[in-house]
């Protein structure tokens, strides 16, 4: 297994999640494109797509930062070219970025609805369809998605309506592009947490209190590792679980990635 010299498409790589996946794929010489909006240390959110390009070569790959909303494809576009120019091409597609807000109907302003579509679902899709072209060309390509498995039971819905469909909607691209891609050889598959993450949006929701309950990104960029070295015709149009994929890679002692060894985990939004 290994992932030297694949190039990393990565929405919202300056921290989380997504920088996780960067760094872990940078130890095996991995390049890493990290399409994300914070060019300026932000007061409440930690990292920049320059300390994020600084661990992933400190790692041992080769970043390439670049300012992105990809709610606007025009940035999108420009990101894919220069990543296809600078490296020769792509061989992955995180779609890591996302945007929260558990609130009820009333409580949504439509500002935060729309946001919360044009970043997950629509920015997803914009993503996609740009990097497609390239992936085609790639001897194992794979996009993933970070995102839960799909269920219609209203307990999901109830409490945030608006940022279920808007996440749904990351995980609908799995179950509708996963088919129609196969026969080009790309993989689609989504990753989600079995407990929650400590990123800045756990932070910001449940403070220090659900951070400690939390385990670290890298369970998920150890898991997505994994995911992106099986073959992508042979695995495809799944809704993977972090702690899943890597007890069938043989982990069974999961102590390392909790934030606090001991603490009582809290399970993730959308798993039962």
């Amino acid at each position: 297994m290994t992932l030297s010299g694949k190039t990393l498409f990565i929405t919202g790589a300056s921290r989380g999640i997504g920088l996780a996946i960067g760094v872990r794929a940078a130890r095996d010489g991995a390049n890493v494109a990290i399409a994300a909006k914070t060019a300026e240390p932000h007061p409440k959110l930690p990292g920049t797509i320059y300390t994020a390009a600084e661990a992933i070569e400190a790692a041992g790959g080769k970043a390439l930062p670049m300012v992105v909303d990809i709610r606007h494809e025009d940035q999108i576009w420009l990101a894919v070219q220069k990543t296809v120019e600078t490296f020769g091409g792509i061989d992955i597609l995180i779609n890591n970025a996302s945007a929260i807000s558990l609130t009820g109907t009333l409580q949504t302003p439509l500002k935060k609805y729309d946001l919360m579509h044009q970043i997950n679902t629509r920015g997803t899709f914009a993503t996609s369809q740009a990097c497609i072209p390239f992936l085609a060309k790639a001897p194992n390509p794979h996009i993933l998605n970070i995102s839960p498995p799909l269920s219609m039971e209203p307990k999901w819905f109830k409490n945030h309506v608006a940022y279920t469909m808007a996440k749904y909607g990351m995980s609908m691209c799995v179950l509708g592009m996963s088919p129609e891609l196969a026969p080009k050889g790309i993989a689609v598959n989504a990753l989600w947490p079995r407990t929650t993450i400590a990123t800045a949006a756990v932070e910001m929701l449940g403070g220090d209190a659900m951070m400690h309950a939390s385990r670290k990104p890298e369970i998920m960029a150890d898991a997505a590792y994994a995911i992106l070295n099986k073959p992508s015709r042979e695995v495809t149009g799944r809704f993977f679980i972090d702690e899943e994929v890597l007890r069938a890679e043989g982990v069974s002692d999961f102590e390392a990635y909790a934030m606090v060894p001991g603490a009582k985990l809290i399970p993730d939004y959308f798993l039962e």
